[in-house]
């Protein structure tokens, strides 16, 4: 199973940008937790939402009311859009999904995708 991120980029403060995030693979698979991390330079990575199975949603409360998480669970996509971003919001931003495969037990990472808030 892969997980292939997209959608970060240069925005000016107050700007939006939306990401997104596609798992995909050749073997059967079924998502459970499907999240957003981010790590800026010189800190730890965060985890700043999570959409389960069920569509129970969860955001880290530095972007709440900012950032909003949606997931197709039949496509296994995951996007966050982003508003009103700040310079602290400046990261690499990381999806994560976790489940089963036919072949175990699934805990990926996606390559990340920087996001630059600068004006």
């Amino acid at each position: 199973v892969q997980l292939q991120a997209s959608g970060g980029g240069l925005v000016q403060p107050g700007g939006s940008l939306t990401l997104s995030c596609a798992a995909s693979g050749s073997i059967y698979f079924s998502i459970n937790n499907m999240a957003w991390y981010r790590q800026a330079p010189g800190k730890e990575r965060e985890l700043i939402a999570r959409v389960t199975n069920s569509g129970s949603i969860s955001y880290a409360d530095s972007v709440k009311g900012r950032f909003t998480v949606s997931r197709d669970n039949a496509e296994n996509t995951l996007h966050l859009q982003m508003n009103n971003l700040k310079p602290e919001d400046a990261a690499v931003y990381y999806c994560h999904a976790d489940g089963a495969s036919t072949l175990g037990s699934i805990n990926k990472w996606g390559k990340g995708t920087l996001v630059t808030v600068s004006s």
